[in-house]
């Protein structure tokens, strides 16, 4: 399978890293197109095949992954709508803002239609095998959907929503995962006034967070369950949460996600 990624950026480029980690893929069978000369050297470097051209890269794929700024999305699909072959190829778009609408006006080509397309919204943590990422099919089949799934659950969790939900999953997912970096930042600091180096104190505080995400994915309970386990009555832990709370914690929570939608 050929894939190529117009636009290696900071998600882009994220997605080629992601790629080259699973191992499923030849790294010639990876074709980055991007129009800076020092990411194409970096990604040369690593085997991958490169080029400043997106009508080469459109051209050579099985799927073909636009991941560039929403303002650029439009020229850049029709800039290279003839250059896809509509009756084999198919098309990761990841943007958001994107409506699915758009891309149907923008990328119709008569009695051809439209190619199959998705609109992708993963998070940085793709580089390491860890995103979260939502995907909206249009116009696919079942097993073209589970193509483009399987890619990307080898790259972390990807779900399968509707449109009208993407937004709340970059908010959650994309942004969330700005918003969870916040908390590890404010831990860290708190671990410092406490007496630890703030290396130690990141050490802690990273390794803690791990812990309670593999304990939740391993166990499924819901985390309140699993907090009711080590708040001892009258104990320092439930001491802190309430503190938390009273601070406005979980109110602050939702209010930052609600406000990014």
């Amino acid at each position: 399978m050929k894939i190529s990624v117009i636009g290696a950026g900071a998600m882009g480029g994220a997605i080629v890293e992601g790629l080259l980690k699973t191992n499923e893929y030849k790294t010639a069978d990876i074709t980055v197109a991007d129009p800076y000369a020092p990411i194409l050297d970096k990604f040369a470097q690593k085997g991958v095949s490169v080029t400043s051209d997106n009508h080469v890269a459109a051209e050579g794929a099985d799927i073909v992954m636009v991941v560039v700024k929403p303002w650029l999305v439009e020229n850049v699909l029709k800039d290279i709508k003839d250059s896809l072959n509509y009756s084999c190829q198919q098309l990761v778009l990841v943007a958001a803002g994107i409506k699915s609408e758009q891309v149907i006006a923008w990328m119709n080509k008569g009695e051809e239609g439209t190619l199959p397309f998705y609109l992708v919204i993963p998070n940085i943590a793709i580089a390491e095998l860890q995103s979260m990422t939502f995907i909206v099919p249009v116009g696919a089949t079942s097993v073209q959907c589970d193509t483009i799934k399987r890619i990307f659950d080898n790259m972390g969790e990807s779900i399968i929503t509707e449109e009208r939900l993407l937004g709340a999953g970059t908010t959650l997912a994309s942004c969330g995962i700005a918003y969870a970096m916040r908390y590890v930042r404010a831990a860290v600091e708190g671990g410092v006034e406490l007496g630890f180096k703030a290396k130690d104190s990141e050490k802690i505080v990273l390794q803690t967070v791990k812990g309670a995400v593999e304990l939740l994915q391993a166990t499924g309970e819901h985390p309140e369950a699993a907090i009711d386990k080590v708040t001892t009555p009258g104990g320092v832990t439930i001491r802190g949460l309430n503190e938390m709370e009273h601070a406005g914690f979980t109110s602050a929570v939702i209010r930052g996600l609600k406000a990014a939608l």
